[in-house]
C-alpha cells in the first residue's frame, strides 16, 4: 500500500492556500493546514475531509518549529511544504514605516527561510527526501508604484528559492518556487471582460491554475527539476504593452 503524502500549506485557510490544500486533499495526501487565522482556519479543516489545522504564524520561529514537531507527531513525517503565506502593504513610499516592511518581510520572506530549514530537518532523514515549492509573484520582476516592501519580499523567495536548491540537494529535496500573475480568488464572475482579455490566455487565473502547478513540481517523478521559478501568468509579463 503506497502511505499517503503528508503535505504542509501555510497560509491555506483562503485564496490561493485553500485552493492549493483541495487539491491535494484531492490526490489522497494527508494536508496540514497552518494559518494564524483559527477561527476560519477550523472551519475550513472540517470541511476539507483528509485534513489537519495547526495554528501557526509564521512571522514567529517557535511556531513554525512547533508546526513541523505535531506534523510528524502525527503523521509521522513531511513529505511536502508549500510556503504560500503571505501579505502585502501597498503604500507610499514616504509614508511606509519601518514596522510595516519588517511585518511584510517577515511574512513572505522570513518564514520561507524559517519553513523550509525546519521542514528540511526532517525531510533529509527520509529516504524519499521531499519537496519544497515557495509562492513568489510577478513582481518579483516587474512592479507598480508603491510596492517596495512586497516586491523585495517576492524577489527574495526566487532568489532563496535556488540557493535553497543547492544547499538541500544532497538530502534529496527539491525546491522550487511559482509566480503567479492576477489569480482571482474572490468574485471570478465579477471580472470584466477587459480583464480576461488582456491576457494571452484569454482569461483572469484561478487559485486551481496555481494547485496544478504545485502538483507538477513536487509530483516524485519530477525530481529533475528544481531550483526554478515557474512563472504562471497568462502570459502577462511576456506581453509588450504600448499605448496606441
Amino acid at each position: 500500500m503506497v502511505q499517503a503524502q503528508v503535505v504542509i500549506v501555510t497560509g491555506a485557510s483562503q485564496g490561493i492556500g485553500r485552493g492549493i490544500a483541495e487539491a491535494y486533499i484531492a490526490k489522497g495526501a494527508q494536508v496540514v493546514l497552518a494559518d494564524v487565522n483559527e477561527k476560519l482556519g477550523k472551519e475550513i479543516s472540517e470541511q476539507l475531509v483528509g485534513s489537519l489545522f495547526i495554528k501557526t504564524d509564521v512571522r514567529k520561529e517557535s511556531d513554525i518549529k512547533k508546526l513541523m514537531k505535531e506534523t510528524v507527531k502525527q503523521f509521522g513525517r513531511i513529505d511536502i511544504v508549500i510556503n504560500n503565506a503571505g501579505k502585502s502593504e501597498f503604500k507610499n513610499l514616504f509614508e511606509l514605516s519601518l514596522d510595516e516592511w519588517d511585518d511584510v518581510i517577515n511574512t513572505n520572506l522570513r518564514s520561507v527561510f524559517l519553513c523550509s530549514r525546519e521542514a528540511a530537518v526532517y525531510m533529509r532523514k527520509q529516504e524519499s527526501g521531499g519537496s519544497i515549492v515557495n509562492i513568489a509573484s510577478t513582481r518579483a520582476i516587474m512592479s507598480e508604484s508603491n510596492s517596495e516592501a512586497y516586491a523585495a519580499s517576492k524577489g527574495g523567495i526566487v532568489a532563496i528559492t535556488h540557493a535553497l536548491a543547492t544547499s538541500l540537494a544532497e538530502h534529496r529535496i527539491t525546491v522550487n518556487a511559482i509566480s503567479p500573475g492576477w489569480i482571482e480568488t474572490t468574485a471570478y464572475n465579477d471580472l470584466r471582460d477587459i480583464d480576461h482579455e488582456q491576457h494571452l490566455s484569454k482569461r483572469v487565473g484561478k487559485p486551481s491554475d496555481i494547485a496544478k502547478a504545485c502538483l507538477y513540481l513536487t509530483d516524485p517523478q519530477n525530481d529533475f527539476v528544481t531550483g526554478i521559478n515557474l512563472v504562471v501568468d497568462g502570459g502577462m509579463t511576456r506581453k509588450m504593452i504600448y499605448e496606441h
